[in-house]
């Protein structure tokens, strides 16, 4: 069983049609019980950071999440869900994020004269053998919202990159987390098989 972490952010029902569209059993829950016992859990999202981090505090599922960590559950954040795993997001300054990863989520800039939010189709550069891109083409393109970015302070932790007026970070990995900037669930046949390969694991 996935379970989909509920904490009231947009898009978790897409996510969900995804992951049954390819067999799996999903569930939207806020339930300890449910995610820790879930063979696989994701956090997904659209919404801003500070408030997303709120909600997780009001339903007490900060160290829920942490807990399904600790545990080696395979997990995976998506969209907002990525940003959230990190320290901090120029979004909500001085909220402190879940800290799972070390980094920080900044603000595309309106200089660079690109439309923000990047909406659309973009291309991955994978950086790693990541098991979430077995089976992907370099260069493969993935649907992506967003108006801020992650830079992961540790290259390491870096499974995929992308480019939007900047290189970016749009997918990590390290041990059982995993997360990607972009939306496997509006990504096509390429998104349908990111989220095969990580119900797999």
């Amino acid at each position: 069983m996935v379970a989909i972490i509920d904490y009231d952010a947009g898009n978790i029902m897409s996510v969900k049609k995804a992951l049954e569209y390819i067999g799996a059993d999903a569930l939207i829950t806020r339930d300890q019980d449910a995610i820790l016992s879930a063979d696989h859990v994701i956090l997904p999202g659209v919404g801003a950071f500070a408030d997303a981090m709120a909600k997780i505090r009001e339903y007490d599922l900060e160290n829920t999440i942490k807990e399904v960590v600790a545990n080696k559950t395979p997990f995976l954040g998506i969209c907002l869900g990525l940003q959230l795993i990190f320290d901090s997001s120029e979004e909500g300054v001085g909220v402190k994020g879940l800290s799972l990863l070390p980094g920080k989520i900044k603000k595309f800039h309106e200089g660079m004269g690109l439309k923000i939010p990047q909406i659309g189709w973009n291309s991955l550069h994978f950086t790693n053998d990541c098991p979430l891109f077995k089976g992907i083409d370099e260069g493969e393109y993935v649907y992506f919202v967003h108006s801020y970015y992650l830079m992961a302070d540790e290259e390491r932790d870096v499974a995929a990159t992308a480019n939007y007026g900047i290189d970016f970070h749009a997918a990590v990995w390290r041990d059982n987390v995993y997360a990607c900037q972009f939306h496997p669930e509006k990504s096509s046949e390429v998104g349908l098989k990111i989220l095969k390969n990580f119900i797999g694991l």
